[in-house]
């Protein structure tokens, strides 16, 4: 067991919410759980809501402070990172470690790891990587009945607060459209908007507060929901927050749960008896094939999943869960956080975020191929032949139906790119105004609706002339 006296919190951090640097001394009398994250890994994700749960169960015994320590180099800028991590309400305290300085000092090697400090300032424990939340519990619990009591420190941890804009739209995500609607998953605000092409609402599925409720659409509830399809009378929803697949039946505005539990697992194959007792493990894109499958992707675990909706099944597509990027047939295949899912005749289209990647899934043979991209540290801004253009940390993908064209959501470099199929290059388009971290994309008669994720906003890219305008979503 480790008993070493916890490192102090260098002056290089930059500390995202506080009034004043964090300092060790503050932290004395309770146990402190020290989390070193990366805001676009889907562990971390997972890892820092696990944290607030605890720390609403036991907060008078838990301090928890995060550390974000960045993979891409658009994470060095301080203030998108904390845009990132405020999707997700935290109240404890938050720092950016941007030259890794004290990742260093507690010999981190893997997100998310979290290092347990006694009240005495001494680092006791530690968890690699994406473990359940009673393993953090049960440790939590364990310090604590080893704890001698003593006097907690009364120099009070002052937290700067932080408010987006009040708009109709927070931080939107997937995005369906047809020729008469266009669809919004509005994430912050827990809802997906029916609205027509000049942004007014129709309709809202969801109540707006985060839930897992089944019924009709004013009392239905999502929590934190990310990718969308459409097929004729229905949308499909990634309820990324309730580890779960929706379905919204446009008839009547209803909506029903195909597989999830409300909380992160390991699915198991076969038919679905009861689609509550299916635990997936933070799906974030989904699309349909015309036969009917839905797949499913899960950045939890790193793989493709498939749901059959004739028989409600559901199968492994593709991927072996190590966060990867490896070409192979089914399991022998790997992914790097799939986020994006895009269709065409059997051919599925990935995007793979943390690999920096787009990949390609025979639906037949389930051989996975990759279109572009080359390991999960190598990423930048780079046009030209797939053998050496480069993305970083892309978003989101949908597809031209009038041209082979994929476009993609190149999120890192908040730019617009395309990617030609059948062999065509990566290129940048060329847009009026700079995007901001856009995580959805559809296209339908000529246009590119983008959601703008960090500005809050829908955007309107015309195929046609260039131009780009946004569009006033609003009640």
């Amino acid at each position: 067991m480790d008993m070493s006296p916890a490192p102090e919190f260098p002056d290089s951090l930059e500390w995202l919410n506080l009034a004043k640097p964090l300092r060790m001394a503050q932290l004395r009398g309770r146990i402190t759980a020290l989390a070193f994250v990366n805001a676009g890994s889907a562990w971390s994700q997972q890892r820092l809501a696990d944290l607030a749960t605890l720390r609403r169960r036991h907060g008078e015994h838990l301090h928890v402070v995060a550390i974000h320590v960045p993979r891409f180099d658009h994470e060095r800028d301080a203030r998108r990172v904390f845009k990132r991590l405020h999707r997700s309400a935290m109240d404890f305290p938050m720092a950016q470690d941007a030259d890794w300085v004290l990742w260093q000092h507690y010999g981190i090697d893997a997100w998310p790891t979290v290092v347990f400090i006694d009240g005495q300032g001494r680092v006791r424990e530690r968890l690699v990587g994406d473990t359940p939340v009673r393993d953090l519990d049960v440790l939590f619990a364990r310090l604590r009945a080893e704890e001698v009591p003593q006097s907690v420190n009364d120099e009070p941890v002052e937290l700067r607060r932080h408010r987006e804009p009040d708009l109709p739209l927070r931080f939107p995500m997937g995005i369906a459209a047809n020729q008469q609607h266009l669809y919004v998953v509005d994430s912050g605000h827990h809802r997906v908007l029916e609205c027509d092409f000049n942004g007014r609402i129709r309709r809202q599925f969801g109540s707006g507060g985060p839930g897992f409720i089944d019924g009709p659409m004013e009392l239905a509830a999502f929590q934190n929901p990310q990718g969308l399809c459409l097929q004729r009378d229905a949308l499909y929803v990634a309820d990324a927050g309730n580890h779960a697949v929706r379905r919204i039946k446009l008839g009547n505005g209803d909506v029903d749960t195909l597989c999830g539990a409300g909380r992160p697992g390991a699915p198991v194959e076969g038919v679905v008896h009861d689609p509550r007792s299916v635990a997936l493990d933070q799906p974030r894109a989904v699309a349909i094939s015309p036969s009917n499958l839905i797949c499913i992707a899960t950045a939890g675990d790193n793989r493709i999943w498939a749901y059959d909706l004739g028989d409600r099944s559901l199968k492994l597509l593709a991927g072996s869960g190590a966060l990867e990027i490896v070409d192979g047939e089914g399991a022998a295949a790997a992914f790097a956080g799939p986020t994006s899912l895009s269709i065409v005749q059997q051919i599925l289209y990935v995007c793979d975020e943390a690999g920096s990647a787009i990949r390609s899934v025979n639906l037949r043979t389930r051989q996975v191929s990759t279109l572009v991209g080359h390991n999960a540290w190598r990423f930048g801004s780079l046009d030209g032949s797939r053998s050496d253009a480069l993305l970083q940390q892309p978003q989101a993908i949908a597809l031209d139906g009038a041209s082979p064209v994929l476009w993609i959501a190149d999120s890192g470099n908040d730019q617009l790119r395309t990617l030609r199929l059948g062999g065509g290059e990566l290129a940048t388009v060329n847009l009026p105004q700079r995007l901001h971290l856009p995580g959805g994309l559809a296209v339908v008669a000529g246009a590119v609706w983008i959601a703008d994720t960090d500005a809050h906003a829908v955007l309107r890219f015309d195929t046609a002339d260039g131009s780009l305008r946004q569009v006033p979503i609003g009640e």
